[in-house]
């Protein structure tokens, strides 16, 4: 059923000086809740979460979470990462429920950005991802965006983007129709104006 599996110990050494032993000792602490359990702290090896998530697909799939020979499925709620050397320092994961909508972060894939370029435009990405609500089997593993039909001037909102079967876009079902993208006109550098006045 699932693509991605990792491996995790159960932990009872708490607190934030636990927390800073594991990252010593090349481990992430992450914390597993939802479903019917309750939540459960785990140890997961640096290197292997890090290789996981390598693949971006990672974010946006079920992943089989092995807990000391107990196996249960979850997706990725929060990352917490270093804030300059970008590794993991801790991770949140949800438990998934067959039959039972999820939340989760879906990456956005821009596709046709040549066209507007062409014509003169400038792509300004606004979104790269997109919360979702729906049921696992229904899981898309990132939205895609075509740009190809846009004019100098245009934006496209979440409402123009169509969401894959089963999909709902959270943030439009609270009424606000986020901005994903827009295409501009060349910003002229101040350097070129002087040099043009001149």
């Amino acid at each position: 059923m699932t693509e991605f599996t990792l491996n995790a110990q159960a932990r009872t050494d708490l607190g934030k000086g636990a927390s800073r032993r594991l990252r010593h000792a090349a481990n992430i602490p992450a914390v597993v809740y939802g479903g019917s359990k309750p939540a459960e702290s785990v140890t997961i090896l640096a290197k292997e979460i890090a290789k996981l998530f390598e693949n971006e697909a990672a974010y946006s799939h079920v992943i089989e979470l092995n807990v000391d020979g107990s196996k249960q499925n979850v997706i990725v709620k929060a990352m917490q990462r270093h804030p300059s050397k970008q590794f993991i320092m801790h991770a949140d994961f949800v438990r998934v429920v067959a039959g039972q909508k999820l939340t989760a972060i879906v990456p956005v894939h821009f596709v046709g950005e040549e066209a507007p370029v062409k014509k003169g435009g400038e792509i300004s990405h606004v979104l790269n991802e997109i919360e979702v609500t729906c049921l696992p089997k229904d899981l898309p593993e990132f939205i895609e965006v075509d740009l190809s039909a846009l004019e100098i001037g245009a934006i496209v909102h979440l409402s123009d983007i169509k969401a894959p079967k089963g999909v709902e876009f959270v943030a439009l079902a609270h009424g606000d129709d986020k901005a994903v993208a827009n295409v501009h006109a060349p910003r002229v550098a101040p350097e070129a104006e002087e040099g043009a006045a001149e």
